[in-house]
């Protein structure tokens, strides 16, 4: 057998530098992928993917937004011997309308799931691949570490989120679930939709986060036309950030998945634990404030 190694696409993001740091205290041979890595791994150059994968025996993927890619690594991966796929996905893919017309992300993430499941049932058969497809909810680290945070920081959250609702996952979660479908049986095959034990709006999940962060961080509800025009005049990108909150806005992110426990065996992590944690580590300080 070949020893074990295994490639994290995405390997400094806000998941994939959890399970790199999950799969090295397990002891296991990790190699990241990234265009200053060793070997170079770049997405949009193919010549790159034989030297990312060679040896490699599993793989932890997320995909590139915007470029149906995930098909033609995968099937690469596969012709290269890896054994076993974890796909980062997205909530709601598989729901028409689900994140509107602009969701950036929402091909990409259909198509890289038709491509892992087109290797057969997942157990480890036929192909001989073990594929495993995460989707969670929104992260909770989006306002610690995420698109939030800068905003957060300023002590105002606008956005064109409604009052709707988000069962919120901790990123530590997501890693949790991926390297136990990397190193564990019992996996294959599975789709495993992740969230948080609790549906917070952003007002609420701003107050925890203030009460933690000792002082106030408000949230200013925007119509979709305000929150495009504040983000042009900032010079963003306005049409695909806008389209993401949509499902939020629309309610349909509420939901509590039971996908940690059924992988996991244990309740997902809460809200206020994942809050308490980062004001701990000083995610919210005042003096970093902008």
């Amino acid at each position: 057998m070949r020893d074990e190694l295994i490639l994290v696409v995405g390997g400094t993001g806000t998941t994939g530098s959890r399970v790199v740091a999950r799969l090295r205290e397990r002891g296991v041979a990790v190699r990241v992928a990234s265009r200053g890595g060793e070997p170079r791994f770049d997405w949009t150059d193919r010549t790159t993917w034989d030297g990312a994968l060679a040896g490699v025996t599993a793989m932890y993927v997320v995909p590139f937004d915007g470029q149906s890619l995930t098909r033609p690594f995968v099937g690469r991966a596969v012709a290269k011997g890896v054994e076993r796929i974890v796909l980062l996905s997205g909530r709601g893919v598989d729901v028409p309308g689900y994140a509107g017309e602009a969701g950036a992300a929402g091909p990409t993430h259909v198509d890289g799931e038709a491509a892992v499941r087109a290797l057969g049932t997942g157990s480890g058969t036929g192909t001989g691949v073990r594929w495993t497809i995460v989707r969670p909810a929104w992260f909770a680290q989006n306002f610690s570490e995420g698109f939030f945070l800068d905003a957060v920081l300023t002590g105002e959250l606008r956005l064109a989120a409604g009052d709707g609702a988000a069962s919120f996952v901790d990123a530590e979660d997501i890693a949790a679930v991926a390297v136990a479908a990397l190193t564990e049986d019992g996996h294959g095959g599975r789709t495993y939709e992740l969230s948080g034990p609790r549906a917070l709006t952003i007002a609420e999940a701003l107050t925890e986060i203030s009460g933690a962060a000792g002082r106030e961080i408000r949230y200013v509800p925007l119509s979709p036309e305000e929150f495009v025009t504040e983000l042009r005049t900032q010079g963003l990108s306005a049409a695909d950030y806008a389209e993401s909150l949509s499902p939020l806005r629309r309610g349909l992110d509420s939901h509590v998945s039971d996908g940690v426990r059924r992988a996991l065996g244990r309740a997902p992590r809460d809200f206020r634990e994942f809050v308490k944690s980062a004001a701990a580590d000083g995610a919210w300080r005042q003096s970093d404030a902008i």
